[in-house]
């Protein structure tokens, strides 16, 4: 007589799975929000004393802002779209739209400092050294500065009470802001007290911005190609599956992890050793405390396949 087919596993408390998937996406649209409203006071203030006085590091930066206000934006409907579940076109989700968002807006990134940074040099070449400030001109990037410094770390330590990467990741975006707003106003005190080099110190600000801007545009090109390429995320993911695998009963040891992770949707693959005297059935049964485990430990996981293996003492 057959024996009948096991009910399905599912994990402790799947409403709190679901829950935490909600709150990640929660909380990457409130940093978002916030860099939003905290960069358009940027924008506005640095655009304002721009056209009063001229200066061009006042508009790279205040285009710097601009890029991240749009990076912001299209960020947020990545990520809400991201959080869809997987359907018949998309069986794996819809996660690597996060990353594919955030690979055209660094070459965005990269195109507007390639830009910016070639109207400086132009100007240096052919307009004259000495340029007139006012001493007040540096306060607007100073201020902008410790605004983007204040809520990176605001941001910060939601993220760290919250165990959120990418709160994180985006604080040291806001203090990266920071810093290239403080160099704005650097350039611009100097160019006040030295009228006869105002100019060329102006533009020399505005290329050395612009560098900036490339060299971040490229970086983010980078960890977003590194997603969707799949490659491997960090040794902390691993280590999260494998203790939660290694906890339940019945594993003896865990051989392989293999993780994709893009945005918000992770796939894991694992190898687990079980006593070699189970039946089908026992071995079937603790593969599904397996996956339940994992997505216990971490919501983003969508899709855990567990390869069982017979377990001999000494074959490792």
């Amino acid at each position: 007589m057959r024996a009948a087919f096991p009910d399905p596993v599912r994990p402790e408390d799947p409403a709190a799975v679901r829950a935490a998937r909600r709150n990640r996406t929660r909380r990457l649209i409130f940093a978002g929000a916030v860099g939003v409203g905290v960069r358009l006071v940027v924008i506005v203030a640095e655009f304002a004393a721009y056209l009063f006085c001229g200066a061009d590091v006042l508009l790279v930066d205040a285009v710097a802002s601009l890029a991240d206000v749009a990076a912001s934006l299209a960020l947020l409907a990545a990520v809400k779209y991201a959080e869809r579940p997987p359907d018949d076109d998309h069986p794996f989700g819809h996660g690597r739209f996060e990353p594919l968002a955030g690979l055209q807006l660094g070459v965005l990134i990269v195109l507007l400092g390639a830009a910016l940074g070639g109207r400086a040099v132009w100007d240096a070449a052919r307009e004259d050294v000495a340029l007139n400030l006012p001493l007040w001109a540096a306060a607007v990037p100073l201020a902008a500065a410790v605004l983007l410094e204040i809520t990176g770390r605001v941001v910060k330590n939601v993220g760290r009470r919250e165990h959120s990467s990418a709160l994180i990741a985006e604080a040291y975006h806001y203090r990266i802001d920071a810093g290239t707003s403080l160099i704005a106003a650097v350039g611009l005190a100097a160019a006040a007290t030295a009228p006869a080099w105002g100019g060329l110190i102006d533009r020399g600000g505005a290329a050395l911005l612009a560098t900036l801007m490339i060299a971040l545009g490229s970086a983010a090109v980078w960890e977003n190609l590194h997603q969707l390429v799949d490659g491997v995320p960090d040794d902390a993911r691993f280590e999260l599956v494998r203790e939660a695998a290694a906890a339940v009963e019945g594993v003896l040891e865990v051989e392989k992890v293999r993780i994709q992770h893009a945005g918000p949707d992770a796939h894991v693959d694992i190898d687990v050793e079980v006593n070699p005297h189970e039946t089908v059935c026992e071995a079937h049964r603790t593969a599904q405390h397996v996956r339940a485990a994992v997505q216990s430990a971490w919501p983003s996981v969508r899709e855990v396949v567990v390869h069982v293996e017979p377990y001999y003492e000494g074959d490792h």
